[in-house]
């Protein structure tokens, strides 16, 4: 069997039924592909966006952005450790220090700043 390739459009296609919580069969009816087909490019998909323990996150809360630093994979969410210096000190009474955040509530990967990436020689003085 010949692989599908993943298209842009199939690719934000998926994404945003599996954020529905869309069943693999109607993914695959969605993308007009037999279901073990379908599978296959679900799960290459499911993997690519899968975060990653130790990435950090802004996420929503109420409404409110809010940061934090995955702790824990689980099947569709994560223990996340919240950063409450870019999160609302108002909100730590209902959240203290972790919450559970479902992969489709993530709004945004954030890079963390590292010195290793830096070239010293690269810099004027």
């Amino acid at each position: 069997m010949a692989k599908q390739k993943i298209t842009p459009e199939i690719q934000e296609l998926v994404e945003t039924e599996l954020r529905k919580g869309a069943s693999n069969s109607r993914i695959a009816n969605l993308l007009d592909l037999p279901y073990k087909e379908a599978v296959e490019i679900i799960d290459t998909i499911k993997e690519n966006i899968r975060p990653k323990v130790g990435e950090d996150i802004a996420f929503k809360f109420r409404g409110e952005h809010m940061e934090g630093t995955i702790e824990k994979l689980l099947t569709n969410s994560a223990i996340v450790v919240i950063d409450w210096d870019n999160s609302p000190k108002h909100l730590y009474d209902l959240m203290e220090e972790k919450t559970v955040v479902n992969f489709k509530d993530i709004d945004a990967f954030l890079k963390k700043f590292d010195m290793n990436d830096v070239n010293v020689e690269d810099i004027e003085e």
